[in-house]
């Protein structure tokens, strides 16, 4: 389930400066996003900035070789005759990864590191260990137990560090960050602008949309062709309607990415991959929109999406081998559209992903249909964080917002120039006006609202509504980030929650009076 750091909710919606964790759950609830857990980082310091004065690489016994280490930790040196913190501390290390000059993360006795597991001096392969140098799997923060943090290697530009500087904060360390329950209605809440949309609407707060923009550069005719060809679409619903492609040129392949953006990816349970990835997972968290960068080098216009054929098989990025079905829908390229490239929605292939070389990519932002998706996850097993999204239901507008913002994350951090192949296909369709009657909300849950206060409720969510002269009935259209509400139950249910489900009154219906046994009843007697 989603992952919300309080400092990124902050960017879309306004939070008070004492927000915690604990707080936010609570404002959350009232709307219906349940606490599923709240994760802090189970770690006390000190946990500071190293530098590796020395490193003695000592054989053992056992065939090991280990690493006695001296390390300045700056105030925190062991004291001299004088009383100042200047002599280095001595520290075992098993990890090969690092070398003299190194700046690493030093756990110092007296801090407790996840588990809990205290760190104190203690003797070891013939010396005394005064802490600990760690890795990332010590400090909760991914699986990666090679080697040790190198933190100029994990996107810290040393300029900004300092000798014996607290750590937590750097990290994220210091962060509660708050896991919800989503319901299967509400896709729209597996991003951070879905989230900031429902915190604005429990308590107020202004809320400002990253998924609406004007400086959209219009589609080209040289853009990176896409075509769809499905011939045998489920329940008569196509499986794409919307497919945007945009190019950018001369990325820098070995460009890190910052480190603030692979932080809030650590936070969201997703581990830092390349740049290029990265940025594409960051806005998909961001904004709701799976995305997928290819290496342009690698592919053949047009790309076509259509449904598999008996006997084809797909090599995802998991290295595995899938046989797939005809109710699969996949990217493919070339005029044939032969090569396969992906399983649409869930997981791209092996043959055109971005890698160590790769310079000119192309950015995927499509809209699939959900009975599709939810289908090929479920047939393959692959619950992708792509797949979570697309089955629940994607914003079809947000694919060029979501896109353009890759572009610009790409020449940012990558050094990369955006093409002026702009491709949009939109076969999407507006959502229909529902009929509904003001009076439905009170006469199903029993509560006075007014009509005003109904229709205010569903302008809140982004609902347009129409009132029809001399009537209680309105037309309601749901925003395109809503494709749950399809009828006047959903929209009556969304005036409930708003205003509060603590308004609705607990009263025991009158059983109505008895007429002796049915007569199926009397029969089975």
């Amino acid at each position: 389930m989603p992952n919300i750091a309080l400092p990124w909710l902050a960017e879309h919606v306004e939070t008070p400066a004492d927000l915690n964790a604990e707080q936010l759950a609570a404002d959350l609830v009232k709307v219906g996003l349940e606490e599923e857990a709240i994760h802090s980082s189970g770690i006390t310091g000190p946990l500071v900035v190293g530098r590796v004065l020395s490193l003695v690489k000592e054989p053992q016994k056992n065939g090991k070789v280990i690493n006695w280490c001296q390390v300045d930790v700056g105030e925190h040196n062991v004291l001299d005759a004088d009383g100042n913190p200047t002599i280095a501390r001595g520290i075992v290390c098993g990890a090969h990864n690092f070398v003299e000059g190194d700046l690493i993360v030093a756990v110092l006795p007296g801090a407790v590191l996840p588990g809990p597991f205290p760190i104190a001096s203690r003797k070891t392969y013939g010396h005394v260990s005064d802490g600990m140098i760690c890795s990332e799997r010590e400090l909760g923060l991914g699986d990666d137990h090679d080697g040790i943090i190198v933190l100029t290697r994990k996107g810290f530009d040393e300029s900004e560090l300092t000798v014996g500087q607290d750590v937590l904060p750097l990290l994220g360390l210091d962060e509660d960050v708050l896991e919800i329950n989503v319901t299967p209605d509400r896709g729209y809440c597996f991003s951070m602008r879905g989230v900031a949309r429902e915190y604005s609407h429990s308590t107020g707060a202004t809320f400002t949309d990253p998924g609406l923009r004007s400086d959209l550069p219009a589609a080209s005719e040289n853009g990176f062709a896409v075509e769809v060809r499905d011939e045998a679409p489920i329940h008569g619903l196509i499986g794409c309607d919307r497919f945007v492609t945009r190019v950018v040129r001369g990325v820098n392949p070995a460009a890190p990415t910052p480190r603030w953006m692979s932080k809030r990816l650590e936070q969201a349970g997703m581990r830092s991959i390349s740049l290029a990835v990265d940025i594409t997972n960051y806005v998909m968290l961001d904004l709701g929109q799976p995305l997928h960068a290819y290496d342009l080098a690698t592919l053949s216009a047009p790309i076509v999406v259509r449904r598999a054929t008996e006997g084809e098989k797909l090599t995802t990025l998991d290295g595995v081998e899938r046989k797939l079905s005809v109710e699969d829908l996949l990217i493919t390229d070339g005029a044939d559209g032969s090569r396969v490239l992906g399983l649409a929605g869930v997981m791209g292939g092996a043959d055109t992903e971005v890698s160590e070389s790769t310079t000119d990519i192309l950015v995927e932002a499509a809209h699939f249909e959900q009975v599709t998706i939810a289908r090929t996850a479920r047939r393959h097993k692959l619950p992708s964080e792509a797949a979570k999204r697309f089955e629940r239901g994607v914003d079809p507008e947000l694919p060029p917002v979501a896109a353009q913002r890759v572009v610009d994350l790409l020449m940012e951090f990558g050094g990369g120039t955006a093409g002026d192949e702009v491709f949009d296909l939109n076969n999407t369709t507006p959502n229909q006006a529902i009929k509904f009657s003001l009076r439905d909300p009170e006469r199903l849950c029993g509560v006075p609202y007014t009509d005003q206060q109904v229709i205010d409720t569903l302008r809140e969510i982004g609902c347009v509504v129409t009132p029809i002269e001399n009537s209680t009935i309105v037309d309601v259209v749901a925003p395109s980030w809503r494709p749950d509400l399809t009828g006047a139950a959903e929209l009556v249910e969304e005036v409930a929650r708003l205003v509060g489900y603590d308004q609705i009154p607990s009263i025991l219906p009158i059983a109505p009076a008895g007429r002796g046994l049915t007569a199926s009843q009397r029969a089975r007697r």
